[in-house]
């Protein structure tokens, strides 16, 4: 596409600050091209057999699967994450695809409804051309978990990749393509922040899916409202990490670390508040501080490399000011609260204690590797403060009572709880938060259903009566 403006696309690499790629930005005219192109290839797509799109899904992702490398690779160097962790996301974003491609025209197929009106059946139509804007912390995973249900009903998609991944968002265009995917339905677009609510008003564009910040959502569900389109929103979440008794401690402790620090603590559905019962609470600090302190910085695409950068120098000096609010205000630094002597967004692993409400970390969500751990009486008071948060994406409840586990998680406010084990992700289990967490769902069939006509088709035979609504 022709291109105008400054480049406000870049590859920083995070562990040495280098400005590696810069790409340029799309004028309004460019704009304007890619959203018609899309919806003429709408028109197209729609009319192909559910089949056919499934397949090019489905192809999508085994080929993702082969460029397993290239797709980590690009994720390191743009954003940080250890090498191994990156090629665990590109695997189960290849899972997601093909998941798609086999069960999507299943659960788009037409659903019969039993009413004495004649036969009744619920269809599962596409709507048109749908903007993405996915964010940098999952590049490839946030990706395909919208892609994937949407190209199979029959959607075309825009997709705007945040402004530090551009060689992965070119990289899953090039993907599409040689999927076979037709010119027009999926296509990237470097845009600005600020072009967002321009495309969203163009009379073609049918609906908007937003994974990133609450005030990036907000903008997003006023623009859209205000014009009458569908959103999906997954924004920020403070996820509680419930312990409610000492049965298998050191699991729930390395549960605990990886929930807190998989992917940097740079996730939506990291554990992020630790709420443990009093007689629980010392030991599982002291487990805690001793596997942080155990953590190793160093280069993110070195496999021996325990603890990789931060995404950006914003991101570090973000929870250095977080940090330092709650220590002034009387917050116990338990391990971390500073950078290491390292070039690179390096940001050390923290745990704080002792936080109250009048600190910002007790209501601002973290991201990034920084720990708030809570000491409460009983598991009513676990609860309580769990719920005590504008929040509600996640949670997680660790008990050897499974009954008591699962009554814990019925009361938690949220859009998801995992019992034993820290959040996780699967193409067969929906997605999605509560509150200011967002609203919608993906992954599993439910993601088929956020962007369609449900659309109901009656055929009443010739000679039935012919009746209003209440006859």
């Amino acid at each position: 596409m022709s291109t105008a403006a400054a480049h406000h696309y870049a590859t920083t690499n995070p562990y040495t600050g280098e400005v590696l790629r810069e790409f340029d930005t799309l004028n309004s005219e460019a704009v304007d091209r890619a959203v018609e192109t899309a919806h003429h290839a709408f028109l197209r797509w729609r009319e192909r057999p559910i089949e056919e799109r499934a397949s090019v899904v489905r192809r999508a992702g085994e080929l993702l699967a082969e460029r397993r490398e290239l797709f980590a690779h690009l994720t390191t160097l743009e954003m940080g994450k250890l090498i191994g962790e990156a090629e665990e996301e590109v695997d189960l974003s290849a899972r997601i695809l093909r998941y798609y491609g086999d069960e999507g025209p299943g659960f788009a197929a037409p659903r019969p409804l039993s009413t004495d009106a004649g036969d009744a059946v619920l269809r599962s139509d596409p709507l048109g051309v749908l903007l993405g804007v996915e964010p940098w912390n999952y590049p490839t995973y946030q990706v395909v978990r919208f892609v994937g249900p949407n190209l199979v009903l029959g959607n075309t998609i825009l997709l705007k990749h945040a402004g530090s991944c551009p060689q992965t968002a070119l990289a899953f265009e090039e993907l599409f393509r040689d999927a076979g995917a037709p010119e027009g339905v999926y296509t990237n677009m470097f845009i600005e922040a600020g072009d967002i609510q321009r495309v969203l008003e163009h009379r073609l564009i049918q609906g908007a899916a937003l994974t990133g910040s609450e005030r990036a959502g907000a903008s997003v569900a006023e623009t859209a409202g205000r014009n009458l389109k569908k959103t999906l929103l997954e924004l920020g979440g403070s996820d509680p990490f419930i312990v409610l008794d000492r049965e298998r401690l050191d699991r729930t402790i390395e549960a605990a670390v990886r929930g807190r620090l998989e992917n940097r603590g740079q996730s939506c559905v990291a554990s992020k508040r630790f709420i443990v019962l009093d007689e629980i609470f010392d030991d599982f600090l002291a487990g805690m501080r001793d596997r942080f302190a155990a953590l190793q910085p160093g280069d993110p695409a070195d496999r021996s490399t325990t603890f990789g950068p931060l995404s950006s120098e914003q991101a570090v000096e973000t929870l250095l000011e977080q940090v330092q609010d709650a220590v002034d205000k009387g917050a116990t630094l338990v391990i971390g609260g500073a950078r290491p002597d390292l070039p690179g967004a390096f940001f050390d692993p923290t745990i704080l204690t002792d936080v109250t409400p009048d600190m910002r970390v007790y209501h601002e969500e973290l991201f990034g590797p920084v720990a708030v751990l809570h000491r409460v009486p009983d598991e009513d008071a676990a609860v309580r403060l769990a719920n005590d948060t504008d929040f509600g994406l996640g949670g997680s409840v660790f008990a050897s009572d499974l009954e008591r586990a699962r009554q814990v998680a019925g009361r938690i406010e949220s859009g998801m709880v995992w019992i034993n084990h820290p959040m996780g992700s699967r193409p067969e289990l929906p997605f999605g938060g509560i509150k200011r967490s967002g609203y919608g769902r993906e992954l599993s069939d439910l993601a088929m259903e956020e962007f369609a006509n449900r659309k109901l088709v009656v055929t009443a035979a010739p000679d039935a009566p012919l009746r209003g609504f209440g006859g």
